[in-house]
């Protein structure tokens, strides 16, 4: 958390890869963020509105092209993969660009009923309402502090050494190929906090009582992919099904991918609750350290919903996505003129470094500890030979 410490007269103390700031500097360093915020706010204009609409026309069209040839070309190989690959990529850009950024009211201002960010729903098991308070409360308000943020580990892996250890905690690898290809499922199931229940936290019945909603959209989903369409495409029906059941894997294994680059890396910190004595400066500043972004081209930017930049989706949540980019030139900035680590990188580096981070805290904290110093001796020892060299 941001608390404040005491720094030294050359106000140069480093905590990790971040100068540690003053409380008079954490409300300034707030203060020039939430400018950069108004400041886009106030232009908002057509441009942001035919940006939403063009996504939106761009999921409904992809989507129908590729059902399509699914339903009437679907036996031919060459049809099959693109319309799979097609419907995939419609999905993916549905949550992650369309409706991840409409649910957060980034277009609320449009005052369009169909892009209400309160009433707005996706292709995915997840019901819209679940989502909105699972991630856009629970998670923007608690991100990265341990008991609080959900998030962290999908309550199936431990992702750092404040989380108790458990003997299942050596299974972090399979469960995370298993959480990725089923990710929609883990995002849907979420708000019911499934895994509170071996604790005692939450009970079956407030499970059962709460399961509603996810249990009527699972089954419209399930219906739609896999009764639906494949019914209505008569002798194609086993290539729908087929090309539903890999489109949804597709778009599982990429959101579950970007997800996790946005908050796992190496350098993102995990923190304790103090919300109760937490500044909006200092919420501000936690959401940066807790944060990792995905250098690029624009087709990654597009495909993630603009989580790429997901320092700044953490910042300003209610922001819309399109405007991340131009706003991240100067986040950065100011977190370089602050001291404060900016941490961004390619694709690969970033999920090396997630996969690398599950796999570290599969074990306990005395052997991961154990495991560093060996790191740290061999290193120094290989730095020596070098400098003899």
């Amino acid at each position: 958390m941001n608390m404040p410490v005491s720094v030294d007269v050359t106000n140069r103390i480093m905590k990790g890869k971040n100068r540690v700031l003053t409380p008079a500097e954490i409300e300034a360093f707030g203060q020039r963020l939430e400018a950069i915020r108004e400041e886009v706010h106030a232009k908002l204009n057509k441009e942001d509105s035919d940006y939403i609409y063009k996504v939106r026309n761009f999921v409904r069209y992809t989507e129908i092209a590729s059902r399509g040839m699914l339903m009437f070309g679907g036996w031919v190989p060459p049809v099959w993969l693109l319309g799979t690959a097609m419907l995939g990529v419609s999905k993916i850009v549905d949550n992650m660009e369309l409706g991840h950024n409409v649910m957060h009211g980034q277009f609320d201002w449009l005052n369009d009923p169909s892009l209400n960010g309160a009433k707005f729903d996706w292709d995915n098991t997840c019901a819209g309402d679940d989502w909105r308070h699972s991630h856009n409360f629970m998670h923007h308000t608690y991100t990265n502090i341990v008991d609080k943020d959900r998030d962290v580990g999908y309550g199936l892996l431990r992702m750092t050494g404040e989380q108790k250890w458990t003997f299942g905690n050596l299974f972090n690898l399979p469960k995370t190929v298993a959480l990725a290809l089923l990710f929609q499922w883990a995002v849907g199931v979420h708000d019911l906090q499934l895994a509170d229940t071996t604790s005692g936290k939450v009970s079956f019945r407030d499970v059962a009582r709460r399961s509603g909603p996810f249990l009527r959209k699972a089954t419209r989903q399930v219906a739609k992919d896999y009764v639906f369409f494949p019914v209505i495409a008569g002798p194609n029906a086993l290539p729908v099904l087929a090309g539903n059941i890999s489109a949804n894997l597709i778009r599982n294994v990429w959101a579950f991918a970007i997800i996790f680059c946005g908050h796992f890396t190496a350098d993102a910190e995990m923190f304790e609750d103090n919300l109760d004595k937490e500044t909006k400066a200092e919420w501000y500043l936690r959401q940066i350290k807790g944060s990792s972004n995905l250098t690029g081209g624009p087709i990654l930017h597009f495909m993630s919903g603009n989580l790429s930049h997901q320092i700044e989706h953490h910042l300003f949540p209610d922001t819309p996505a399109n405007r991340y980019k131009e706003m991240a030139v100067k986040v950065q900035a100011l977190c370089e003129e602050y001291g404060q680590n900016y941490n961004t990188g390619s694709f690969a580096k970033q999920f090396t470094e997630v996969i690398e981070r599950i796999a570290v805290y599969s074990f306990p904290n005395p052997v991961i500890d154990a495991g560093r110093k060996v790191r740290s001796r061999l290193t120094g020892l290989l730095s020596r030979k070098t400098a003899i060299a």
